[in-house]
């Protein structure tokens, strides 16, 4: 398969689903990068994307992790948990709802966990719902794990807004990046350490 199919069926999904994608395009290689950068470069840690989509992070993220390292991806889409499983037969998908996270890695005999990428949507999350998924990633990550996700630039100001709040109940250090114009639709990284729940 080639990009061109990744483009079209993240394209498909995101007419059908526009809610749960969020983004005209998947993540470009320039800001892939830059998550996989905050990722543990040492040791066997285990990693978590939310939200995998067409895996347009994951062979940054992979190419990243050491041998021994376990990545797994959650995906709530089913065509596009079916595109992961033929295109990335290397990954391992769970299908279900990153907002039930706790319970699907559980089933899934994964934690503690060293590092969780997410590029959900959460801007057009309300506040009562990012809070409670946030509080549910905090708390599958080690004491010394961090979290990174995906704010687009063409946010709105106040749901921008409402996102740092949160990420600032759930996290005790939120660090923003600067933006990386050379991704469609430019965006940033929080970059979040000190989960409040261990």
């Amino acid at each position: 398969m080639t990009a061109w199919t990744d483009h079209r069926t993240f394209l498909r999904r995101a007419l059908r689903r526009p809610a749960l994608i969020g983004a005209p395009a998947p993540t470009g290689a320039t800001l892939a990068a830059e998550i996989a950068a905050v990722l543990p470069g040492t040791g066997t840690p285990t990693v978590v994307e939310l939200g995998a989509g067409t895996g347009a992070l994951s062979p940054a993220i992979r190419s990243r992790l050491s041998p021994g390292s376990r990545y797994v991806a959650v995906e709530v889409d089913g065509e596009l948990v079916a595109h992961l499983r033929r295109r990335m037969p290397w990954l391992e998908v769970l299908h279900g709802d990153a907002a039930d996270l706790a319970t699907l890695l559980d089933g899934a005999g994964v934690g503690p966990v060293d590092a969780v990428v997410s590029s959900l949507p959460w801007t057009l999350l309300p506040p009562a719902q990012q809070r409670d998924m946030l509080a549910g990633i905090a708390s599958t990550l080690a004491p010394g794990g961090v979290f990174t996700t995906i704010s687009t630039l063409t946010a709105l100001p106040t749901r921008v807004r409402e996102l740092r709040r949160s990420l600032d109940s759930a996290f005790a250090e939120v660090v923003a990046t600067a933006p990386v114009w050379r991704n469609v639709p430019p965006s940033r990284l929080y970059v979040c350490r000190g989960p409040r729940s261990c």
